[in-house]
């Protein structure tokens, strides 16, 4: 008899479980998937945001990275309140809804108007592109209600919580850091370099160079938010927790290696190298490197069938990766201060004849190593701040591992069809190639050895660069999962990197 009642037991379990599936099944195949999902379009509207802000205000990935970030965390907080373990990062003083309200139609009103807020305080010359994203779904963009009992007044306060959380954070959006003089983004911390675009005192240093203006004239830019350095993180315990050891100094075997590397990797481009160059510089209309990966991560919504919860998730994280990867970087790259080849081939090849890329309209020819530039436009040449670690390396390796930790596999499956040579030397077209990225890690490897070929980086910043984003988002990893309500499992505690002292 107990044979039998234990019998009935099991089977009655897994006819439960069976149910559950089926219903859990039913129920996701009632939800909009991939890019039909509401999270997924709110994607798209913040990288529309971000293309135009590039278009509006030149390239500023430090800056739209932090954009990026915080949207999908307020995104994330006011879709928080209508799931059952979720716990948001600032909308701390908002309870949790009872269970019957955690519908579809309340966590994409929610979610709506977060959106919404956060883009209109940090895209602000894009309200009006704002305002008809929320028409067209039904939604009143005057309706300003803070009542933590609606999904509306839920989304409007998880805006408001990451906007006033993140006020003096060290980005000085709004003018307020001491010594900013009131203007926003100005270098409050009196940061100049040691060389000037005419005389190069420190070789080991980044000397700021000349871009053409497009009228005929040159300019030297100044280097982008020297101050980046010191933002909040919102993962890390702080910028400088995984601080890479130093770069290969002059005099040193290395550094003669790389310099030398970089000369013959650009001599010798490849159609494909060149359509690699291009595709991950972004070239015109640009989502910088964050908006990039996060177009990364909508090509996986699409390709497996994501809901709006997954997309909200894999979006937060994504992104609070990409905007800790910039912190990370930018505290390495003011600390150490260092030369990019753009001088380090001057330095070293000076009034040796070398094979290099002569610029627009010229190819490959033979000139003097002090003439070598980057393969890039006149109008931006090259980066203007310091070299090491590389961004897109660090930003890619953190975001390519995040993908690889929330899918649980690998696996990828992009390609770009693209024209080479028509984002640099439009007259001078090579072959139209197709770039393959399998996995994310070949991905993100694929993006740093890019800055290499380009002549922007040499492989000191790259490999550096690809190790701290690893680092920077496997702590990040830790973060999440206590923010989504899982437990960490003490294989990943053990697998995140410690904090390397100085």
């Amino acid at each position: 008899m107990k044979k039998v009642c234990s019998r009935l037991l099991v089977l009655a379990c897994a006819l439960c479980f069976v149910q559950c599936q089926t219903n859990t099944t039913q129920s996701q195949q009632t939800q909009p998937l991939g890019q039909e999902n509401l999270a997924y379009q709110i994607g798209q509207l913040a990288l529309t945001a971000t293309a135009n802000d590039t278009e509006r205000f030149k390239p500023r990935p430090t800056i739209t990275s932090r954009y990026l970030g915080l949207i999908f965390v307020a995104v994330f907080d006011a879709w928080s309140r209508y799931d059952e373990k979720a716990i948001p990062v600032y909308l701390r003083e908002t309870d949790r809804r009872p269970v019957e309200e955690h519908t579809l139609r309340n966590k994409e009103i929610a979610i709506s108007y977060a959106a919404f807020r956060a883009m209109s305080e940090y895209y602000y010359t894009d309200k009006a592109l704002f305002e008809a994203f929320m028409l067209e779904h039904n939604l009143d963009p005057s309706n300003e209600s803070l009542d933590p009992t609606t999904p509306e007044g839920i989304g409007n306060l998880a805006a408001r919580a990451v906007i006033e959380a993140r006020k003096g954070d060290g980005a000085n959006q709004y003018g307020e850091e001491e010594g900013s003089e009131g203007q926003p983004y100005f270098n409050y911390v009196g940061y100049q370099p040691v060389n000037s675009p005419d005389e190069n005192i420190d070789p080991n240093r980044w000397q700021p160079k000349y871009f053409a203006d497009g009228k005929g004239g040159h300019f030297a830019p100044e280097c982008l938010t020297p101050f980046w350095d010191k933002v909040t993180p919102i993962a890390l315990k702080s910028g400088d927790q995984f601080r890479p050891g130093p770069p290969p100094m002059i005099g040193s075997e290395q550094l003669e290696k790389e310099v030398r590397e970089v000369i013959e990797m650009q001599a010798n481009l490849t159609d494909e190298q060149k359509a690699l160059v291009e595709f991950m510089r972004d070239g015109p209309q640009s989502v910088q490197q964050a908006g990039h990966w996060l177009k990364f991560a909508q090509e996986v919504s699409v390709r497996d069938n994501h809901t709006l919860d997954q997309d909200v998730k894999m979006y937060f994280f994504n992104q609070v990766v990409a905007m800790d990867a910039f912190i990370a970087s930018w505290d390495s790259k003011m600390y150490y201060d260092y030369a990019r080849p753009f001088a380090l081939v001057h330095q070293y090849y000076d009034e040796q004849k070398i094979k290099a890329w002569g610029g627009e309209g010229k190819g490959m020819m033979e000139i003097e190593g002090k003439q070598w530039r980057p393969y890039s436009p006149e109008t931006f040449l090259c980066p203007p701040f310091p070299s090491y670690t590389s961004g897109h390396s660090t930003v890619s390796g953190g975001c390519a591992e995040a993908l690889k930790l929330f899918t649980g596999s690998d696996t990828f499956g992009s390609e770009v069809r693209l024209v080479a040579g028509a984002m640099t030397e439009p007259d001078n077209l090579g072959d139209t190639v197709t770039l393959k990225f399998p996995t994310f890690s070949k991905t993100a490897d694929m993006a740093g050895i890019s800055r290499v070929l380009g002549g922007y980086h040499i492989q000191a910043d790259n490999v550096a660069g690809l190790e701290l984003g690893r680092d920077v988002a496997r702590e990040a990893w830790i973060f999440y999962k206590k923010h989504i309500g899982e437990p960490v499992l003490e294989t990943e505690e053990m697998s995140s990197p410690k904090t390397v002292s100085q």
